[in-house]
């Protein structure tokens, strides 16, 4: 069986325009992102994909692969649908390029929920919530599954809603749906069987994937099944702004005396 990972990474960020390809203590975004990657234990394959030649330099210097997809994709999974036709493989994960402090771990966990059931198409990760601020924040995704594991529903909105009372708001049910360790913040990271990848990529927009902006939505809404995988700990920064960037700097600052 062929596990790839593919890292998706565009150069026009809107926010952060040539984002991959900032630096981080002498080394590119994209190389952070690429050596937590290789800290995976159930990868065969890792790549690159992007629409740009700066990008593609900058990997092949430092020994990564790179397949070089159109410019023209409107999102990372149909960069990443394109790069899967080009290549062999059976399982691939979608890793994000711009989270630099990414936990191995979390590939490996996504990877096995697929090799451990022949059945599902789809898998990706959640982390318990513990902060009222970011169980309301609409830039944190949340997640609710079934018995099996199995995504009931993604949403920006804090759910699930706990009823508490005609006059309770919703700042005290975010607070006791913490409490009660029913608030689970979705991880961006995905496993896919190689066909429900391509089957995903082809399927059109749903009316909440389109409401909620969550691709992710239009996997439920054709029936396919994503298994989420309870994770323990705290999610790493993402870069997605200046501000950003110099937090991760900050966060992985070498200590003095020592090489990065």
């Amino acid at each position: 069986m062929a596990i790839v990972a593919i890292i998706p990474a565009r150069y026009a960020s809107t926010r952060l325009p040539g984002k991959p390809l900032s630096d981080i203590h002498g080394k590119s975004l994209i190389q952070r992102v690429h050596e937590r990657v290789r800290g995976a234990t159930t990868l065969d394959r890792i790549l690159v994909a992007t629409d740009d030649e700066r990008i593609a330099a900058a990997v092949r210097a430092f020994g990564g692969e790179v397949l070089l997809t159109s410019p023209h994709h409107p999102t990372g999974t149909d960069r990443l649908a394109e790069a899967v036709r080009a290549i062999d493989s059976d399982i691939v994960v979608n890793v994000q390029g711009d989270e630099p402090m990414l936990d191995p771990a979390g590939i490996d966990a996504a990877v096995r929920a697929l090799t451990g059931d022949p059945g599902l198409p789809m898998s990706t990760l959640s982390l318990p919530l513990r902060d009222v601020e970011v169980m309301l924040s609409s830039s944190v995704v949340k997640v609710v599954t079934d018995a099996a594991g199995d995504a009931l529903y993604f949403s920006r909105s804090p759910i699930p809603f706990v009823r508490l009372g005609e006059s309770a708001d919703l700042r005290a049910a975010a607070r006791e749906a913490i409490l009660r360790r029913l608030a689970r913040k979705h991880v961006g990271l995905y496993a896919y069987r190689r066909e429900a990848l391509l089957r995903f990529a082809s399927l059109p927009p749903s009316p909440l994937e389109e409401a909620e902006g969550l691709e992710q939505l239009r996997a439920l809404h054709h029936g396919m099944r994503i298994r989420v995988v309870p994770q323990d700990g705290e999610s790493g920064v993402a870069v997605d702004t200046p501000r950003d960037l110099e937090r991760v700097r900050a966060l992985l600052r070498p200590e003095r005396g020592t090489r990065d």
